[in-house]
This record gives structure tokens, C-alpha cells and sequence, in this order.
């Protein structure tokens, strides 16, 4: 069965571990990832925190990376392709050896913190026997298989799917509401109270599957 492991590892475990201890400030987000031949993976990635001059300046002398390339400039933020070179043991494992997807990695201060899709969860032993055998702190934070069930693929509970797919089906969203919250507590036959903290945990869980953005929860 599918699934997703979500975790942290050690900054200095991954490539440019340089770049983030010599700008603390900065937040690296993965846009995509492949692999680029069997010792380099050639990732796309977004940088934010810094100024374009710092980012360029420290990514040049960044020892894990090479042939870095600034695909866009978005004023306060910037879409960079470049070459790892050097701490990538751990992510061409996940990728090829366990046949892993990387779904988010985001590197900031002395952590990356990963979400990763298995085609079968016996696949993620391969990660943790490889892990154990190279020294490396995959820290895991959840391990969430999933099932046919809709819900189970975003994170939520069978209930909380239940109130959020009703609420965008009758246009609860919209401006102006198609429904009430009375009226959604009403058809599934709960009190106003328990829809309203139903859905806004069901809004928070789906955010938090979808962007994956921020380290709240990691020491």
C-alpha cells in the first residue's frame, strides 16, 4: 500500500548545508527533484530570506552544489536550478533504491524536513536500514499508508471529509455562501459547534498536506 513517510533530517546531512549556516535566515523549498546520473541530483528549488546578491554569493561557494542557474526573480523570492554534488546519499536512496518520490523537502536554519511517497511501506525499511548503516538521523515524524477511502489520501478523517467535500459541494466557500454552517450541521446531523471545529481542523490538515511550508513542531 502507498505511503508517506513526513520526517526531519540534519541539515549537515544534506546538500548546501553551507548555504544555510552561513545565512541562517534562509528557507530552501523544492519545487521538483531528479536525479542527474548515479552521484548528482539536479533539484529546482525556491530561496527566500536574503537578498539575491547574498543567496548568488553564498551559493557560489557552496561546496555541495554546482552549476547553479536563477531560472526567475520574484522580488522576494527566487527559482533556482543547480547541481548536488555532495550530502545527497540519503535522496538518491529514497529515489532509487526504495523507488520513493520526494513530495516536499524544505531546508531551513540546521534542519530539512522531508515528505516522501512509497509505492509500499516494506520500501521505507530500505530508507531506515540504509540510515542505520551510514550514520544518518532520519527523524520521522508520521508514517500515513494510504487507503482507498478519499479521506485517508489528504490527511484527514473520514469525517472530516465528510463536512469539507459537503461544504464545497454546496458553496459554502463562496462569496457570498451558498450554505450556513447551521445548515451543513443540520444534513449531517450534528451540533453548530462540532461542524465548526470539524471543518476548521479539516481546512488545517488539508493546508498543512498540501503546502507543507514552516517547521512549527520541529526542536
Amino acid at each position: 500500500m502507498p505511503t508517506i513517510v513526513s520526517g526531519s533530517v540534519p541539515a549537515s546531512d544534506l546538500a548546501l548545508a553551507y548555504s544555510l549556516e552561513q545565512l541562517p535566515e534562509l528557507q530552501f523549498e523544492i519545487e521538483r527533484i531528479v536525479t542527474s546520473g548515479g552521484d548528482a541530483l539536479m533539484p529546482m528549488l525556491w530561496v527566500r530570506g536574503s537578498t539575491r546578491e547574498e543567496v548568488e554569493a553564498t551559493l557560489e561557494e557552496d561546496p555541495t552544489v554546482d552549476n547553479v542557474e536563477l531560472l526567475g526573480d520574484f522580488d522576494d523570492e527566487w527559482l533556482f536550478r543547480m547541481e548536488w554534488i555532495a550530502h545527497i546519499d540519503l535522496l538518491v536512496q529514497m529515489i532509487t533504491n526504495s523507488e520513493a518520490t520526494i513530495l516536499d523537502a524544505v531546508g531551513q536554519g540546521d534542519r530539512w524536513k522531508l515528505r516522501v511517497l512509497y509505492p509500499r511501506r516494506s520500501l521505507f525499511s530500505k530508507t531506515h536500514d540504509f540510515c542505520e548503516s551510514h550514520g544518518l538521523d532520519f527523524d520521522v515524524a508520521s508514517i500515513r499508508e494510504l487507503d482507498e477511502e478519499p479521506a485517508g489520501r489528504y490527511g484527514l478523517t473520514t469525517a472530516q471529509y465528510e463536512i469539507l467535500s459537503e461544504a464545497s459541494k454546496r458553496g459554502y466557500f463562496e462569496v457570498p455562501r451558498g450554505v450556513s454552517l447551521e445548515a451543513l450541521a443540520d444534513d449531517l446531523d450534528i451540533s453548530h459547534q462540532a461542524a465548526s471545529e470539524r471543518l476548521r481542523r479539516a481546512t488545517d490538515a488539508l493546508v498543512e498536506d498540501a503546502l507543507f511550508v514552516g517547521f512549527d513542531g520541529i526542536d
